[in-house]
């Protein structure tokens, strides 16, 4: 029992340093100015990086859904192509799409058209080469579940018909994937960047309001008073000013967010801007993030600043 005490009365403090924070005194508020140029550095800067964080939430999840709608569909769609002679082509493809018809796990395949290819061929091709002179192979697409043996299926074809290639697109699907990834990474960097600039920003307010109180500190300080108590005004006030800019931010950042482009018809990138069920919690961290960001830095400088004072 004798142990415990310590940790006790360390936890009592740290929670009367809450309710402190919480409810706030007079007495030590008069200590901070109300007004001036460092509470609208704090307010607007709190507010301005809560909205880029709100932008850089809505890019980390936007990539992470772009990265897995890529590899789910490049996962599940498969291309066969077949190089056999002009005589035996047809043979050839009829005899792939019954092994394709027997096996488990297939969900579809069908053989491409010649305009289909040649709609594939012409952004690299040009629609005037012709391509009916060509010995093009022939292409089938299949789209396989979940259970489907690629590997075995890739082994039988190659027993059966030997001109038949099947590609999984792992080509295709990795760089993609991978690309997708690292947005994702940056959109996390971009989040920690926001907060080390607001820290530094709602630091260097802490320390101006410091300095423009220095007489009012010092006079304190005659009659007794302790630089914790000083500091914890200081570290109230600001909080809950970068805590109020945050959230004023956080909510532009969301309506911003709401008005951007969603299911545009030609899909791509602008698709999945934005959040979407449970993501639309993750903004409302940003707020309490930022206050703890401004507890912590405004603390620091304060008793930084107070310890260099005379």
């Amino acid at each position: 029992m004798t142990r415990l005490r310590p940790l006790l009365d360390a936890l009592r403090q740290r929670l009367a340093d809450l309710a402190e924070l919480a409810l706030g005194d007079r007495a030590s508020d008069r200590v901070v100015p109300p007004t001036g140029h460092t509470v609208w550095l704090t307010v607007l800067s709190a507010a301005a990086m809560a909205f880029l964080a709100v932008f850089a939430l809505a890019l980390t999840q936007a990539t992470g859904r772009l990265a897995d709608a890529w590899a789910e569909d490049l996962a599940q769609s498969m291309t066969i192509r077949l190089a056999a002679p002009a005589a035996e082509a047809d043979a050839q493809q009829a005899a792939v799409l019954a092994i394709l018809a027997e096996t488990p796990g297939v969900a579809s395949a069908r053989a491409l058209t010649p305009a289909e290819q040649a709609a594939l061929l012409e952004p690299w091709l040009g629609p005037d080469l012709p391509l009916d002179r060509l010995p093009l192979p022939r292409l089938i697409d299949l789209v396989g579940g979940e259970d489907l043996d690629v590997e075995g299926l890739r082994l039988r074809l190659a027993g059966e018909v030997p001109g038949a290639v099947l590609d999984d697109h792992t080509d295709w699907r990795a760089p993609l994937v991978a690309a997708a990834d690292r947005l994702r990474m940056l959109g996390w960097l971009a989040l920690v960047l926001i907060a080390g600039v607001m820290g530094a920003v709602v630091s260097l307010a802490a320390q101006a309001a410091l300095a423009a109180n220095a007489e009012v500190i010092r006079v304190l300080r005659l009659i007794g008073a302790r630089d914790f108590y000083v500091a914890r005004a200081f570290t109230r006030r600001v909080t809950l000013r970068a805590l109020a800019g945050a959230a004023g931010g956080t909510v532009l950042g969301m309506i911003a967010v709401t008005l951007l482009p969603s299911e545009p018809a030609t899909g791509g990138f602008l698709t999945y801007l934005g959040f979407s069920g449970a993501g639309w919690l993750a903004p409302i961290l940003v707020p309490l993030f930022a206050g703890l960001a401004a507890f912590l830095a405004t603390r620091r400088a304060a008793l930084r600043a107070l310890a260099r004072f005379e």
